[in-house]
């Protein structure tokens, strides 16, 4: 088969292969067996096909139209790398969860059969695109990947080695997090417990791997049951002193490509707990339809969610360490500004990552950095090229820089703004508006057991006042040296609010407002805080959040007349805070100076 070059050559091949399996349409999510937000290559379909490199989207295929489904921040990215393939962009809205299905439904004929690839189609997903489509007559296959046939190139599954997250890192061995699971399955009557969400498994054994950049996962499924744990992994990838100390801790090792197999054999009278949302078809549907099913969100997601004191002992110790490389960057890019040196959105990002590299226990960037300026920074995802960047040096206005880093002890995630040249007064109250609503959302106490959605209006209030707001979320989980988005809290309004997002001390959440003017400039200032207890009233058990990001918010960019005095007396605050910590560290002159510079009180 002679190599497809382009989206157009792909979508052809993939529609003769639908015509070959008798399919009208196909539904191509961005996703894997494992539900993961970045997916290693061989599950990168999505991308192959259509040509769009976002992290998330949807591509629908009948055999005259497709369209690729995107949310607000990839709009404009999309509409771009779409050009010319035959792919229509479409504007994907929370509103509209079953819009792709309506939009299959109503360019197929009554009697047409859809395709997915149930390996990657979540159980949650599956059963509501079949309802919808049952409701017009169509019918849903599950039972084929057509990738397979036509990609021929496709990259092989990762088969670097898994190592033990030891070291002091973490002082809860696996066998107790099992305990704890196993008590936690008890209470809700299950005997059998499925995982695939790698970060959960990860966390569970007490193993990192690299099979998915930015996250230090690994491939595996896991069944626990009330005496047994089996992690389904290719076995070459644990040394043998590894598979040992793994049998002491109860889990047994079986090939990763079993696991299916394993759970077809499963005694079909024993209650199963799954969480629908985070199990595909593959294992799913190899149940019996008479097993009991206790669908709920895994116990995992929300231990492994609340840090412990060790935990952010250590993260609060990483925190400094990446401040310390964010002062060393900050303080080479002014003086290089200042020069004249040619500074790009590529150099930014190459400079950051090699700081951050020189410090102890650091281990890769937490996800791709987004340095945008200018109109690029009003694309919340945007991501530089050396095909399509641009230049900073000479240039007048606002540089966004989103980045973050892996480290033993500790994820880390963080936004700052950075003047360039000239800078309006619309551009200052732009981002000192933005800034308000950081620093309200940071300052808050609240209920414990509050779902997190509810938080979200509080930072978005200093900008609907003005009329203005942002399509993406307020805040996400951030894993404990795992995932830099991880759940199960959300500060969202459009995620809904129940008992799954509760806030729970030891929660880590970013605190991200931003404000997007397409074509000109984007916004966006982002800490990471940890969810503390407070001294309880009669009004019941509140917490607060303890900032734990240090790093200067750049006050050139302030219009202080905005800030009220409160507002003042935080931001100050919070510097001092900043210069006390990263002052006792080892910083070069010139980091030092820009420390000092950009601490001085407002």
């Amino acid at each position: 088969m002679t190599t497809l070059s382009s989206p157009a050559d792909r979508l052809q091949a993939l529609r003769q292969a639908m015509s070959d399996h008798g399919l009208d349409g196909w539904w191509q999510p961005s996703s894997d067996p494992h539900l993961s937000e970045y997916l290693p290559g061989y599950w990168q379909g999505r991308e192959w096909l259509s040509g769009f490199t976002g992290s998330v989207g949807l591509l629908t295929v009948t055999q005259d139209s497709a369209g690729l489904w995107v949310d607000s921040r990839y709009w404009v990215q999309a509409a771009q790398q779409l050009e010319g393939s035959g792919i229509e962009l479409k504007k994907w809205t929370p509103s509209e969860a079953t819009a792709p299905m309506q939009w299959l439904a109503e360019h197929l004929p009554t009697g047409s059969t859809v395709g997915a690839d149930g390996d990657v189609l979540a159980l949650k997903t599956a059963r509501r695109l079949k309802e919808v489509l049952g409701s017009h007559q169509l019918s849903l296959d599950t039972s084929r990947d057509l990738l397979s046939a036509i990609w021929t190139h496709r990259p092989a599954l990762p088969d670097a080695p898994v190592t033990a997250y030891a070291g002091g890192w973490s002082n809860e061995p696996a066998s107790a997090r099992l305990a704890d699971l196993r008590h936690a399955m008890k209470d809700v009557g299950a005997e059998v417990h499925f995982l695939s969400s790698l970060d959960d498994i990860a966390w569970l054994t007490q193993l990192r791997g690299s099979d998915v950049d930015y996250n230090p996962v690994f491939l595996a499924h896991m069944i626990v049951t009330a005496d047994q744990a089996t992690l389904f992994i290719d076995s070459a990838r644990l040394d043998g002193a590894l598979t040992t100390a793994l049998e002491q801790e109860g889990i047994a090792i079986a090939p990763y490509e079993t696991a299916a197999t394993v759970v077809a054999a499963l005694d079909p009278h024993l209650p199963i707990l799954l969480d629908p949302a985070r199990v595909t078809l593959l294992l799913a549907r190899e149940l019996s339809d008479d097993t009991p099913l206790i669908e709920q969100i895994q116990p995992t997601t929300r231990a492994k969610a609340c840090k412990s004191e060790n935990d952010l002992a250590h993260i609060r110790d990483t925190m400094e360490e990446d401040g310390v490389a964010l002062c060393e960057f900050f303080g080479w890019l002014d003086e290089a500004l200042a020069a004249g040196t040619e500074v790009t959105e590529l150099t930014i990002d190459e400079v950051l990552t090699g700081e951050r590299a020189k410090r102890p226990y650091f281990v890769s960037p937490s996800f791709p950095t987004i340095a945008g300026f200018n109109a690029n920074g009003a694309l919340p995802h945007y991501r530089a090229t050396q095909e399509q960047h641009s230049s900073i040096t000479g240039g007048d206005g606002l540089l966004l820089i989103d980045s973050g880093g892996q480290y033993l002890g500790g994820t880390t995630d963080i936004t700052r703004m950075v003047p360039v040249g000239h800078v309006s007064t619309e551009q200052r109250d732009d981002v000192t508006r933005v800034l308000k609503g950081t620093i309200a959302l940071s300052r808050i106490h609240f209920p414990r057991h509050i779902p997190a959605p509810q938080l979200d209006a509080i930072a978005r209030a200093p900008l609907w006042q003005e009329g203005l707001d942002y399509g993406h979320g307020t805040g996400h989980g951030v894993g404990y040296f795992l995932n830099v988005h991880e759940g199960p809290q959300v500060i969202s309004w459009q995620a809904g609010s129940d008992s799954t997002t509760a806030m729970e001390p030891g929660m880590i959440t970013s605190i991200e407002p931003g404000l997007y003017r397409e074509g000109q400039w984007g916004i966006r200032i982002e800490n990471l805080v940890a969810n503390r207890s407070s001294n309880p009233s009669d009004f019941g058990e509140f917490l607060y959040f303890e900032t734990l990001t240090l790093c200067p918010i750049d006050t050139r960019l302030i219009n202080p007349l905005l800030l009220n005095d409160d507002e003042r007396t935080w931001l100050n605050t919070y510097h001092r805070e900043v210069y006390e910590r990263l002052s006792a560290r080892r910083l070069s002159d010139r980091a030092l100076t820009w420390l000092q510079q950009r601490t001085l009180p407002v």
